[in-house]
């Protein structure tokens, strides 16, 4: 019998966790497993930041309002970088020492759903304040995301969208249009371009996180706007296996040699540094953008528009809070995350990092139409300007595939090792696979 990579991934796992556990389980008894309690509603809880560094500050803040509310429930505040979080996540899973609440995103929750890890929140919230105040497509991704029928598992907190920033002052010299279409996208990557004098064209993330990225160049200008046909993805038509040939083609044609080992971080520093003309990121990188050249030196658009007339992209995380189920203290929990996920702290939140507010009185706050990257990428959502090509966050493998198993692959892709048509058959074989387990396990 042939054991698939994923299933073997999978048998290697329980036998870690089953080895673990056996060791573990009458040491702490906190394994992500275990039922926990409501608690007292007070004393300490201990939150882990799904990106500490970047939103430390808005999260110290929104703590100290919370404390301020709650003076008998301390907020013991863990900032995990935003590369580690999984991995965290898993490992806590499996030996113990789970946080209270964590920021939980949907590339991830199915992951930890199907670990039992999360606490569904239906009942908190329909006997919450946030019931009716949730933006309906958020509470729809989260949902479908977990794979479990109708049961939340997060709280929505915050939409991003895929933003192309360019340097404004670069294209009216150069006599460029914005780059709303594809055409003009690739025109400004070329003419933008002088490599001896360490000038380019484009930024293309090449490190981790660079399959989204990609992903949403690919659809974007093959213009198919569903993920599977049938049970199979469309991940490698043939649309799709010529568009990134055309992307991953830019690399050190009108890009920095340096981008192949680039993550968002290096990626955003580097265009802040003034000498690349454009970068696919999203709404979070826009204070750094602000700081580094000024607002009259840059500008975001949404994904541009393909030869379809039509703009395509793929769905963005939604980020969250979660309810860990080994907690001894949910009811305290639940109250900062019923906080945190409320008008003001929501748009606070939301405002400090540029992305869009899940709760729907904050999502109507003047800030965001004040900020025209944000208004124009909730606009892109909203207005039926957009196909959004859903990806499969509710497999359990999703992020592994989508991640620690293909990135080193688009590497190679970018350095001519192998072909766009062997990266996407490659990954659309694993993902065909992973689909037929998860319905296998869903209808039986």
């Amino acid at each position: 019998m042939t054991i698939s990579k994923t299933q073997r991934g999978r048998a290697a796992a329980a036998v870690s966790l089953t080895a673990v556990l056996a060791l573990t389980a009458t040491a702490c008894g906190d394994d992500g497993t275990s039922s926990g309690s409501d608690g007292s509603g007070k004393g300490e809880i201990t939150f882990w930041d799904n990106n500490g560094g970047p939103r430390t500050a808005i999260w110290t803040e929104i703590i100290k309002d919370f404390e301020k509310k709650y003076p008998d429930i301390k907020v013991k505040y863990v900032p995990i970088p935003i590369a580690d979080v999984q991995s965290k996540y898993d490992t806590a899973i499996a030996g113990g020492g789970l946080p209270d609440v964590g920021g939980v995103g949907t590339a991830y929750l199915a992951n930890m759903v199907s670990q039992e890890a999360l606490e569904p929140l239906n009942d908190r919230i329909e006997d919450s304040a946030l019931q009716g105040k949730l933006v309906e497509s958020m509470v729809a991704s989260v949902t479908s995301a977990a794979g479990r029928g109708d049961d939340m598992y997060t709280v929505p907190t915050s939409a991003n969208n895929g933003v192309l920033w360019y340097r404004t002052d670069l294209f009216e010299a150069a006599g460029l249009e914005a780059p709303t279409t594809w055409a003009k996208f690739y025109e400004a990557a070329d003419k933008l371009t002088d490599a001896k004098n360490n000038k380019f064209g484009y930024t293309i993330r090449g490190g981790a996180g660079s399959i989204a990225q990609a992903l949403d160049a690919v659809y974007g200008q093959s213009g198919i706007t569903s993920f599977w046909d049938g049970d199979k993805t469309t991940l490698n038509d043939p649309k799709n296996v010529e568009a990134l040939e055309k992307y991953a083609g830019l690399f050190k044609k009108t890009t920095p040699a340096a981008d192949v080992n680039n993550d968002f971080t290096k990626m955003v520093a580097q265009w802040d540094t003034g000498t690349i003309g454009m970068l696919s990121h999203n709404l979070g990188s826009y204070q750094d953008h602000l700081k580094a050249l000024g607002e009259e030196k840059f500008a975001g658009i949404p994904a541009p528009i393909g030869d379809s007339g039509t703009r395509v992209q793929v769905s963005n995380p939604v980020d969250g809070l979660g309810l860990f189920k080994s907690s001894e203290n949910k009811d305290a929990a639940w109250k900062f995350i019923e906080f945190a996920a409320s008008h003001e702290s929501n748009s606070k939140w939301n405002e400090s990092a540029g992305a869009i507010p899940a709760n729907t009185e904050a999502a109507k706050d003047p800030w965001i139409k004040e900020s025209e990257p944000t208004s124009l990428a909730a606009g892109a959502l909203t207005d039926g300007s957009t196909k959004v090509v859903d990806l499969p966050y509710y497999l359990p493998d999703w992020n592994n595939i989508s991640k620690a198993d293909n990135e080193p692959e688009f590497q190679k892709l970018l350095l001519g090792k192998i072909t766009a048509k062997d990266f996407l058959d490659k990954m659309a074989d694993e993902l065909n696979e992973a689909n037929k387990e998860w319905q296998e396990r869903s209808n039986g």
